[in-house]
């Protein structure tokens, strides 16, 4: 999935940064990318990613308007990361849903404090490590322990993002995971998501009923859904045109709220359905992961040019 240059980045420590700042963004503290090729921001609450773009570009990734930068909330746009579970605990298989002990969708990890790892930089790119350790802090919420490793690749082709997760308890580990991407659209009605013709997908509006895709998926009002597809994919919209490309990944959700639920939606305009998508790197319903003592699995994204 790497498209890294000849010349990897080098690692180095804050007073050597050349193109990396850090930042505070509302009550959040951020890092902040200004190459001469590229920007990007990354928070370290959640590793959450909130903008990326090539220079003279706009942002590739969609951030609501009233997003509210607050620590132990959710920003509500770029990507934000659910682990270790994805959803309802309630829509999990029977062995990731018997380790969670919150009835809050998506985990914990989005609304954590990572610890930043490394940054490393060169003339063509920048990349930042984060990780998050799940020990016993979190035994409030989930049986388990375990590292996760977050690492962004930017440089001017696009942005690549690789969730590494290892278990570091002595029995196996179930685990559902996603790389929430928002993208903007200048009209949800004129976009659509190419790749997943003739994939099985769970309706998550229809009583979670199985159904077949047929050629592009289009937006007209809410879509919630759950493909059972990794495969490369294209997001078409008016500005242009997205290619994912996913390592690790078996399942894809492509989510938008429409008209009513939008209106229910925290942190969220009651218009803005219509100017962003969903396009979600996942391991979710059947495709959870189970890993045993030792074993590492990496969920990863590149997003690249149309």
């Amino acid at each position: 999935m790497s498209e890294s240059s000849n010349r990897p980045p080098v690692s180095l420590s804050p007073g050597q940064w050349s193109f990396t700042r850090w930042r505070t963004v509302g009550q959040l503290e951020a890092l902040d990318v200004n190459h001469p090729l590229f920007r990007a921001t990354v928070f370290l609450q959640g590793a959450h990613l909130t903008h990326f773009a090539p220079r003279d570009e706009a942002d590739w990734l969609w951030l609501s308007e009233t997003a509210r930068l607050e620590p132990g909330r959710a920003i509500r746009g770029g990507v934000p990361v659910c682990w270790p579970w994805f959803g309802a605990p309630e829509r999990n298989a029977p062995e990731v849903k018997r380790r969670i002990h919150a009835s809050q969708a998506h985990g914990f990890a989005r609304t954590a404090l990572w610890k930043l790892e490394d940054v490393r930089e060169s003339a063509h790119e920048v990349e930042i490590s984060l990780s998050l350790d799940a020990n016993e802090d979190f035994r409030d919420l989930w049986s388990g322990h375990a590292l996760a490793l977050m690492t962004f690749n930017f440089s001017v082709r696009g942005c690549q993002i690789a969730l590494t997760t290892t278990n570091l308890s002595s029995e196996p580990l179930a685990f559902s995971q996603a790389l929430h991407s928002y993208f903007p659209t200048a009209d949800i009605s004129r976009s659509r998501v190419l790749g997943l013709g003739q994939s099985n997908y769970i309706d998550t509006l229809q009583e979670w009923d199985y159904r077949s895709q047929d050629g592009p998926v289009y937006f007209d009002g809410e879509v919630d859904r759950i493909y059972e597809s990794g495969e490369p994919l294209t997001i078409v919209t008016p500005r242009g045109s997205r290619k994912l490309r996913t390592v690790g990944s078996d399942s894809t959700v492509v989510w938008n709220p429409g008209p009513e639920k939008a209106a229910r939606l925290s942190d969220f305009p009651d218009q803005a359905w219509k100017k962003m998508l969903c396009v979600e790197t996942a391991n979710a319903a059947g495709d959870y992961r189970v890993l045993n003592e030792g074993q590492s699995h990496t969920l990863g994204v590149l997003i690249g040019r149309g």
